[in-house]
């Protein structure tokens, strides 16, 4: 889960996979917008297969990488 995160941030941000770490921000660190934020989401959504969305208040906690991370782990229960 956390390489397949890493390579999908790095794709749609731009950014080196050295500057994705755990506790990186997406907006302070990665210098995502909320137009790249919804679309990670997305990303995420269609990547990991979840067949449903992630609801806006839980995708509204997804700040930093490491916090994607545990959501996806414990959503696909991996």
């Amino acid at each position: 889960i956390t390489k397949k995160v890493s390579e999908i941030i790095v794709k749609k941000l731009g950014v080196t996979e050295a500057e994705v770490t755990l506790n990186a921000s997406y907006v302070e660190d990665l210098g995502a917008d909320s137009l790249d934020q919804v679309e990670l989401v997305m990303e995420f959504e269609d990547s990991f297969g979840l067949g449903e969305k992630i609801p806006e208040e839980e995708a509204a906690k997804l700040t930093t990488v490491g916090s994607t991370i545990d959501y996806l782990v414990k959503k696909l229960g991996k």
